[in-house]
C-alpha cells in the first residue's frame, strides 16, 4: 500500500518534474529565439552599419574625385587665365617698347630735321651771298671783256655763257668722279643687282640651250611610233631614263630636256639608236638604254683617264676620275668645261713653275676646280664648295681642297693654288674663241653696240672689237672735250645695260685725240 503510494508520488514528482523541465525547456528556447532575433537584429544593424560606411566611402571617394576634378580645373583655368595675363603684359610691353621706338624715331628725325634745316638755312645764306658775290664778279667781267677784247655785250655774253658752261661740266665731272669713288666702298648692293639684272636676261636662253638636246628625224611619222599605243613608249623611256622628251609641231625634230648631262646625253645615244632600228616597244628601249648606260659609264671613265693624262697629273683616286669624266658633257657657254679643266691645270702648272712652287700640286688644284659642277645635281651649293667637300672626303690634301674651294673667294685662301687657279681660270675663260654663241645672236649683238655708239652726238666712229667685249668709240675732238668725253663713256654705259642682253662685261673706251701735222722742207 505504501509502495503503491510512493510510486504514485513518484509519478506526479516525474510529471511535475517533466513539466519542469518542459517549462525550463520552453523558457530557454524562448531565450534561445529572443538571443537569435537579437543576434539577427545586431547583424542587420552591423549590416545596415556596413553599408552605411561603404556608402560613406564611396561618397567620400565621389567627393574627393570631384574636389580633384574641380580643382584641376580651377587651377587650369588659373594657369589659363595667368598665360593670359602674361602674354597681354607682353603685348603691352612690346607695344609699349615700340611706342618708345617710334618715338624716340620721331625724336631723332625731328632733331635731324632741325639740323637739316639750319644747314639749309647756312647753306642758302652762302648760296645767296655767292649769288651775289658771282652776279657782281660776272658784271665786272663783262665789263672787262668788252673793255679789252672789243666785243659788244652779247659777244660778251655769249663768252661767259661758254666758259661757265665748260666750268659747270667741270665741276660735275668732279663730282661724279667723286660720287662713283665712293659708290666704290657701296658697290655690293649695285653688283648685286646688276648680276640678278643679267641672270634674268640670260636665264631663259641660257637655259633653253644647257638643258636640252635635239634629235633630228627623217620623217614625222616616227614621232608616232616614239610616243606607242596610248603613250606607253615615251612613258617607258622617260622613266628609264630620266629625261623629258618633248614632242610638237616642229618638224623633224624631237627635244630631249633634262638637267642631268650624262642622263641627256644616254638618252640621246638610245634615242638615235633607236630610230635606226626601227623597232621601238617598251622591251626594246629597255634594252638599248642598258647598253648604253653601261657604254657609257665606260666612256666617263676613259674620258676622266684621258683628262688626267693630258694634264700631265699622277693617277687619282677612281671616284674622282669617275666624276671628273662627266665634265666631258658640260658646257660653260660653249666651252667644253673638261677641256677647260686640263687647260687651266697647263696655265696654272706655267705660273706655278715661274713662281718657284710644285708644278704638280697646281696642275692637280687646276684639273680638278670645277669638279663640283659634275655632283651639282645631287647637292646643293656652289660648285667650288661641293667639288671642295667631294675631295676632301677621298683624302686630298688639304692645300689641294683650299685650292678648289677658294677658286672663287668664296672661302679665304690659305695657300696660292686658288689664287693661281682664279688667274688661270679667267684666262681660259676669255682666251679668244673659248667661248662662242649663236651666230646671229653674236651679229646682232655687235650691231646693236655699234649703233648705241653712233646713237650719241659727237660720235665719229664707232667699232665693236674683242668679239663684242670692247666697243671703242672715236669723238670729233673739237666738238667732245676731255671731261664730256668722259660723260659720254658712262652715257653709253647705262644705255648698253639698259638695251642690251649679253654675258659678262662690256668695256667702253671714248677716245678723244688732236693731231697737229706738219711737212718740214
Amino acid at each position: 500500500m505504501s509502495f503503491l503510494a510512493v510510486f504514485d508520488l513518484s509519478d506526479a514528482g516525474w510529471i511535475v518534474l517533466g513539466g519542469a523541465f518542459g517549462y525550463a525547456y520552453v523558457r530557454y528556447k524562448e531565450r534561445v529565439r529572443r538571443q537569435q532575433l537579437a543576434d539577427a537584429k545586431r547583424e542587420e544593424i552591423e549590416s545596415a552599419k556596413r553599408e552605411a560606411e561603404a556608402l560613406l566611402r564611396e561618397a567620400r571617394v565621389v567627393a574627393n574625385e570631384e574636389a580633384i576634378k574641380l580643382r584641376s580645373q580651377a587651377e587650369l583655368a588659373y594657369v589659363t587665365r595667368q598665360q593670359e595675363v602674361a602674354a597681354a603684359e607682353q603685348r603691352l610691353a612690346q607695344r609699349e617698347q615700340l611706342i618708345n621706338t617710334q618715338l624716340e624715331g620721331f625724336l631723332q628725325r625731328e632733331r635731324h630735321i632741325q639740323s637739316q634745316q639750319v644747314a639749309l638755312d647756312a647753306k642758302e645764306c652762302a648760296l645767296e651771298k655767292a649769288r651775289t658775290e658771282t652776279d657782281a664778279l660776272a658784271r665786272d667781267r663783262r665789263e672787262q671783256l668788252a673793255k679789252l677784247a672789243n666785243l659788244s655785250e652779247a659777244d660778251a655774253r655769249a663768252q661767259f655763257l661758254k666758259e661757265a658752261e665748260q666750268a659747270a661740266l667741270r665741276d660735275a665731272n668732279e663730282v661724279s668722279r667723286r660720287i662713283l669713288a665712293e659708290a666704290k666702298t657701296r658697290s655690293e648692293e649695285q653688283a648685286k643687282r646688276i648680276v640678278s639684272l643679267a641672270i634674268q636676261r640670260y636665264a631663259a636662253q641660257h637655259t633653253y640651250e644647257t638643258t636640252t638636246a635635239t634629235i633630228t628625224l627623217t620623217g614625222d611619222e616616227i614621232k608616232g611610233r616614239i610616243i606607242g599605243r596610248e603613250g606607253r613608249n615615251i612613258r617607258a623611256f622617260e622613266a628609264l631614263t630620266g629625261v623629258t622628251v618633248l614632242i610638237d609641231d616642229t618638224p623633224g625634230a624631237v627635244v630631249l630636256s633634262g638637267f642631268d648631262p650624262v642622263r641627256r646625253e644616254i638618252a640621246r645615244e638610245a634615242m638615235q639608236r633607236l630610230i635606226l632600228d626601227g623597232r621601238i616597244h617598251p622591251t626594246r628601249i629597255e634594252e638599248v638604254v642598258a647598253k648604253v648606260k653601261e657604254e657609257m659609264d665606260e666612256n666617263v671613265r676613259k674620258a676622266g683617264e684621258d683628262a688626267i693624262f693630258r694634264a700631265g697629273v699622277p693617277p687619282l683616286h677612281e671616284d674622282i676620275a669617275m666624276v671628273l669624266g662627266k665634265l666631258k658633257f658640260r658646257t660653260s657657254f660653249s666651252q667644253n668645261v673638261l677641256d677647260h679643266s686640263v687647260e687651266v691645270a697647263h696655265l696654272t702648272g706655267l705660273m706655278a713653275a715661274e713662281l718657284g712652287l710644285s708644278v704638280a700640286a697646281a696642275k692637280r688644284t687646276g684639273l680638278l676646280h670645277d669638279i663640283g659642277k659634275a655632283l651639282q645635281q645631287d647637292m646643293e651649293g656652289s660648285h667650288a664648295i661641293i667639288g671642295a667637300e667631294f675631295l676632301k672626303r677621298l683624302g686630298e690634301a688639304d692645300d689641294i681642297v683650299n685650292g678648289v674651294a677658294a677658286h672663287h673667294d668664296e672661302v679665304p685662301h690659305t695657300c696660292l693654288w686658288g689664287i693661281l687657279v682664279s688667274a688661270a681660270d679667267a684666262i681660259s675663260a676669255s682666251r679668244p674663241g673659248a667661248r662662242s654663241e649663236q651666230m646671229d645672236t653674236y651679229l646682232k649683238r655687235l650691231e646693236g653696240l655699234e649703233k648705241i655708239g653712233l646713237s650719241f652726238p659727237g660720235v665719229d666712229k664707232c667699232y665693236a672689237v674683242q668679239a663684242g667685249r670692247e666697243l671703242r668709240v672715236f669723238v670729233q675732238p673739237e666738238t667732245v672735250t676731255d671731261d664730256q668725253a668722259a660723260a659720254l663713256a658712262r652715257n653709253l654705259c647705262r644705255k648698253i645695260e639698259d638695251e642690251l642682253q649679253y654675258p659678262g662685261q662690256i668695256r667702253v673706251t671714248v677716245v678723244r685725240e688732236t693731231r697737229a701735222v706738219e711737212f718740214a722742207k
